[in-house]
């Protein structure tokens, strides 16, 4: 009897509730949320060098095994917190990385997020898409560069 009546309660509390005012039937339901928005994707742009004190760099034909070992002691260190290799974490995936920004760029990102946050078109897509700010290191431009050493690599 009890389960009967527990029943009951939940299948009447679980119902559309419905009211009559004045000759209207009113029936409450609950909201289907909206679609997600379709979001934009995030551009590529090999030209943009970026907010910040690198205006130019490429990188020589041979990785430095040294320097990328190096970076990848400093990208395990500070970076793994935020960016994983091949996967979205809180930050982009790192995989990849020179094939959608420049050199420049992704240094200019290691030593100066606050700047390029603020604004580069590009860090902001990416702020808006993560909802994450990027902290600044403090990093030296050889430390930056080791880490940009490293992510060719991937």
């Amino acid at each position: 009897m009890l389960y009967a009546l527990l029943s009951m309660t939940l299948f009447w509390n679980c119902k559309p509730k419905q009211e009559k005012e004045d000759n209207f039937e009113v029936k409450y339901t609950k909201t289907v949320p909206q679609e997600e928005k379709v979001k934009e994707p995030i551009p590529v742009d090999l030209e943009n060098k970026g907010i910040g004190p690198i205006e130019s760099l490429s990188f020589p034909e041979q990785i430095d095994e040294d320097m990328a070992a190096n970076g990848e002691s400093k990208f395990n260190a500070l970076c793994m917190r935020c960016h994983m290799i091949d996967e979205r974490m809180i930050g982009p995936a790192m995989v990849g990385l020179y094939e959608r920004r420049s050199p420049e760029w992704v240094m200019n990102m290691i030593l100066n997020p606050d700047g390029m946050l603020r604004e580069d078109p590009i860090a902001k897509a990416l702020l808006k898409e993560y909802q994450a700010v990027m902290n600044n290191q403090n990093l030296s431009e050889e430390e930056a560069r080791e880490i940009a050493e490293y992510l060719r690599t991937l």
